[in-house]
């Protein structure tokens, strides 16, 4: 509160720390997409047993995040890649860069390529630096994946309670709940799982994440990823757009930018769509299956309890017949689906 108050009277110079945070992304072994940002903020600490207070306290250093702009960053894949960035003024590094050398020799079994994100500007003697370099990992999909999976966080494998009157439940759970207590929705990890292992039931098809939470929840949602053994894969959330802000509005949704993205980096990879029926996914899914109907194998939508809303999304998919699209009440029904067209053992 007090570093707060000193930045806004123009008291508030040096930095306390350096908190470097790079975000799993994806890429190919001749293309780096990697993103991160560089912080003024300590490291949250969750643990299982917090009390309520301390929830709620990571929860305010979530957002009350103290931007370092204009930071030299350079990354390094060892004995490989050498790039250098500068963060942009709400402290965002962006590598997205073609390259020369192929990186298929550092990928692990699953695919992720291990690299290292420096902070370069000159620290003040008084300027903890936490954890320089920082790690992070890129994955690039195997050769001889069966397909990729691209879903949504909210109500699609974590109940939010966005449907919730007055969206009470959502306060509840995103302020209040500790992430090692969130719940993931009943049978959503094994369902995923089994699409990661395809039908073999020994491929490691490329999962990735998406939501249209701000990138100040990454640690809280890759927490309960890992936590919840869900398959490991690329967060994708968004920037948190204050009323202040000069920079013009996206075009794109950010999910369907997203899944686009995704869609133009991997063009001989054909991909599942998962999502939910409460937040206009049933919209941008079929809107991206209509411009990749050759790419996109099925959608699976994740039924919500909001009469009016689940009306809109079945009108809206029952002239909807370039590519199967299941409106599921649970994970068994997608699953049922998934073996029925040879996606899953």
């Amino acid at each position: 509160m007090i570093k707060r108050f000193k930045k806004l009277i123009g008291r508030y110079r040096n930095l306390e720390q350096v908190y470097v945070v790079p975000y799993r992304s994806y890429g190919t072994y001749s293309h780096l997409y990697v993103k991160g940002r560089v912080l003024d903020n300590e490291p949250l600490k969750i643990v299982k047993d917090q009390s309520v207070y301390r929830t709620i306290k990571n929860t305010w250093k979530q957002f009350d995040s103290f931007e370092i702009p204009d930071a030299e960053m350079e990354l390094i894949v060892p004995d490989k890649i050498n790039l250098g960035t500068t963060s942009n003024d709400e402290g965002y590094f962006l590598f997205d860069k073609t390259i020369q050398e192929n990186l298929s020799e550092h990928a692990s079994e699953e695919g992720w390529v291990e690299y290292e994100v420096y902070y370069r500007n000159e620290v003040e003697p008084n300027t903890e630096m936490i954890a320089n370099p920082a790690r992070g990992e890129f994955l690039v999909p195997q050769l001889d994946a069966e397909f990729g999976l691209i879903s949504d966080i909210d109500d699609t494998i974590l109940h939010t309670g966005v449907t919730s009157f007055l969206k009470w439940r959502l306060l509840k759970n995103s302020l209040l709940t500790n992430a090692y207590k969130r719940i993931p929705l009943k049978d959503a990890p094994d369902l995923y799982q089994k699409l990661h292992k395809g039908k073999s039931g020994k491929n490691k098809n490329p999962m990735f994440y998406l939501s249209n939470s701000p990138w100040n929840m990454y640690e809280y949602l890759k927490l309960f990823l890992d936590y919840n053994k869900f398959p490991k894969g690329p967060i994708l959330l968004r920037d948190l757009r204050t009323p202040f802000e000069s920079t013009l509005k996206p075009e794109k949704p950010h999910k369907q930018k997203e899944i686009t993205n995704i869609l133009k980096t991997y063009p001989d990879l054909k991909f599942i769509l998962i999502g939910d029926s409460g937040e206009h996914d049933a919209s941008i899914y079929t809107d991206i299956a209509a411009q990749y109907s050759d790419r996109i194998l099925a959608i699976y939508l994740r039924s919500v309890t909001h009469k009016r809303r689940m009306e809109k999304v079945k009108s809206l998919i029952d002239d909807f017949d370039t590519v199967p699209v299941l409106l599921a009440g649970d994970s068994n029904e997608a699953e049922k689906h998934a073996r029925e067209n040879g996606f899953i053992q």
